[in-house]
C-alpha cells in the first residue's frame, strides 16, 4: 500500500457510526438472514458470487470488496471472481450459477420493457433449482439488499475490518 493510500484512509471515515451499536437488533435480523441464506439448498460459492454481483451493480466499492474478500477466503479462484462483472461471456460459471447471476441482476436493475424477473428467466432457474432454492435465492438477493442501503448511505471503508470501518 503506498502512503497516499495509507493518508487518505487515516482521514477517511463513514458517515454514520456503527449502525449495530445504533441498532442493537441488527445482529439478530443479520444473523436470522445468514441462517436462512445457509440451508443447504444453494451452494455458498453461488450466494457470494450472487452478493459479489449485486456490490457490482449497486456501484459499492465497500460490497465489491467484502464479497471478493469472502470468495478468496473460500478458494474461489481469481478467474471467477474477476468475471464476475463479466459473467455473460465468462467460461467460469455453471448454467446454474448465470441464472442466479440474471436473478440478482434482474431484480436489481429496472427493465424498461416489462417486468424484471421474466417468465423465460424464472422456468430457467426452475430448471436448476428446485422450489426451496429459488427461495433460498431470493433471500440471498434480499439479504444483500437489506443492507444495500447501510452500504450506500453508511459508507462504510473498503477493506477496513469491521470493528473499524464505521465512523467513532
Amino acid at each position: 500500500m503506498n502512503t497516499t493510500t495509507t493518508t487518505q484512509r487515516e482521514t477517511l471515515h463513514s458517515r454514520l457510526p456503527n449502525p449495530a451499536v445504533l441498532i442493537p437488533e441488527l445482529g439478530e435480523i443479520g444473523a436470522a438472514l445468514f441462517k436462512a441464506t445457509g440451508n443447504g439448498s444453494i451452494p455458498q460459492a453461488t450466494i457470494s458470487l450472487v452478493q459479489l454481483r449485486a456490490g457490482q451493480l449497486v456501484g459499492n466499492t465497500y460490497l465489491t470488496v467484502l464479497h471478493t474478500g469472502n470468495l478468496r477466503k473460500a478458494g474461489e479462484s481469481e478467474e471467477r471472481i474477476t468475471a464476475v462483472a463479466s459473467w455473460r461471456d465468462a467460461p467460469y460459471f455453471t448454467d446454474a450459477e448465470r441464472v442466479a447471476l440474471a436473478l440478482v441482476e434482474a431484480v436489481l436493475t429496472p427493465n424498461p420493457h416489462g417486468e424484471r424477473v421474466s417468465d423465460e428467466l424464472s422456468a430457467q432457474a426452475a430448471q436448476h433449482y428446485d422450489d426451496k432454492a429459488i427461495a433460498t435465492l431470493a433471500m440471498a438477493i434480499g439479504q444483500i439488499g437489506f443492507f444495500i442501503p447501510l452500504a450506500l448511505i453508511g459508507k462504510p471503508l473498503p477493506g477496513v475490518s469491521s470493528a473499524e470501518q464505521w465512523r467513532q
